[in-house]
């Protein structure tokens, strides 16, 4: 079928657009041929292995889309397999939507951005949660030694597709940490 991710996010409708448009045509000859970005590469797991944060959308009981973001150490994103990703999930605001949403609808969207170079990687696929008692793959996903947060559980996340997306129209944005480097 192609470009997976173009095989998930194309729908008739979209593909509709695409013609009124004049896109549809570029976009038909990524569908053609061999399934590829439904595994992650090198190129994938090295940029994901180097951020510290990402968006995670989830669908809710009523169909309502919602994201939260997800931060941690850099590297705290694992990659476990070339189409498994997986996190320890902190404490946070103690609402747990997105626990909830994945309770009844496995699917989520991934966006990692990487600000300072403009450029990101949108990921879909779909979650399972680790609860505490299977240590083993909680172990795997804890954080870096020394990083405070508590764990409340792990999300492992088999990868469908995958895109990289066009830096246009990202604002470079840095952390104090890559400002001081800059710096020197």
């Amino acid at each position: 079928m192609g470009h997976k991710f173009a095989e998930l996010a194309f729908t008739d409708t979209v593909k509709s657009i695409q013609t009124t448009e004049g896109t549809r045509n570029a976009y038909a000859r990524m569908e053609a041929g061999a399934d590829y970005n439904d595994t992650l590469g090198p190129n994938e797991a090295h940029f994901i292995a180097a951020r510290d944060s990402f968006y995670m959308a989830t669908i809710s009981e009523t169909g309502w889309p919602y994201v939260q973001h997800r931060g941690g150490p850099v590297g705290f994103v694992k990659i476990l397999e070339e189409n498994k990703i997986g996190f320890a999930d902190y404490r946070g605001n103690r609402q747990y939507v997105s626990v909830g949403n994945l309770s009844n609808e496995d699917r989520v969207s991934l966006f990692f951005m990487d600000y300072p170079n403009k450029t990101r990687l949108k990921l879909l696929g779909r979650a399972r949660i680790i609860d505490p008692s299977e240590d083993d793959l909680l172990q795997k996903l804890s954080p870096a030694e020394g990083y405070r947060a508590r764990v409340e559980r792990g999300l492992l996340i088999t990868v469908e597709a995958f895109d990289w997306n066009c830096p246009q129209h990202i604002t470079p944005r840095y952390t104090l940490t890559e400002i001081k480097v800059k710096d020197c």
